[in-house]
């Protein structure tokens, strides 16, 4: 049963970037958002206009950061970037698809493919496990730090991901069956050892405004 103790976090997948549309893996590369991500992260700002933040923090790559950025001036509240909150590291394979993995790194890509938890990726890669670790324990220790507290935090697919089979006890070795689309909204609340979910992948802010035949951002 939820109580003050319970540390509230609004978490929200970065805007669209060009390899995304192309299904590149980003990892760690340091991206901009395309045309639609910087759409994306104004009109993310409708959402938060009734919503109460206490503190925002963010993923230190460029697309997290920039669809932060919105965000923070609509909530008049600094953010406080965090490297532990980046996307899984895909070494040798970030900026390729996964079958151009395979032609060239047909290991690799059969442990992507698979999802051996173990494997980790040469080139200065994670494998799940690692990557599941620092997730888990970055979340834990802002539940501690921000107890009662509303958090938003602006991340990456992968990290969503860990943090949905934490709470429902999915293996990382299964394949992904739930969504996490670009600037999904999802809120998840813990208190000690419980997680709970109880918003995930809410889009409809993104969609155009009622209120107007036109949606302007700047």
């Amino acid at each position: 049963m939820e109580n003050n103790a319970s540390t509230r976090f609004c978490i929200v997948r970065h805007g669209e970037t060009d390899w995304n549309a192309r299904q590149r893996m980003q990892g760690h590369k340091n991206l901009p958002l395309n045309p639609e991500g910087i759409r994306q992260s104004w009109k993310l700002c409708r959402y938060f206009t009734k919503r109460t933040i206490d503190v925002i923090y963010s993923s230190d790559l460029m697309r997290a950061h920039h669809t932060a950025i919105p965000i923070s001036e609509t909530l008049k509240l600094p953010i406080n970037l965090l490297p532990q909150l980046r996307e899984r590291n895909y070494g040798r394979c970030e900026g390729m698809t996964r079958s151009e993995a395979a032609s060239l790194y047909p290991e690799d890509a059969r442990a992507l493919h698979e999802r051996n938890s173990g494997y980790v990726i040469p080139g200065g890669g994670e494998s799940l496990e690692q990557h599941q670790r620092r997730i888990l324990d970055c979340i834990e220790e802002l539940a501690g730090r921000h107890a009662g507290q509303n958090i938003l935090l602006v991340t990456h697919g992968g990290v969503l991901d860990i943090i949905y089979r934490r709470v429902s006890g999915m293996a990382l070795e299964n394949p992904r069956d739930f969504p996490i689309p670009n600037a999904g909204i999802n809120w998840l609340v813990i208190n000690g050892a419980h997680w709970r979910i109880t918003q995930w992948a809410e889009t409809s802010c993104l969609q155009p405004s009622p209120s107007a035949e036109t949606d302007v951002y700047f």
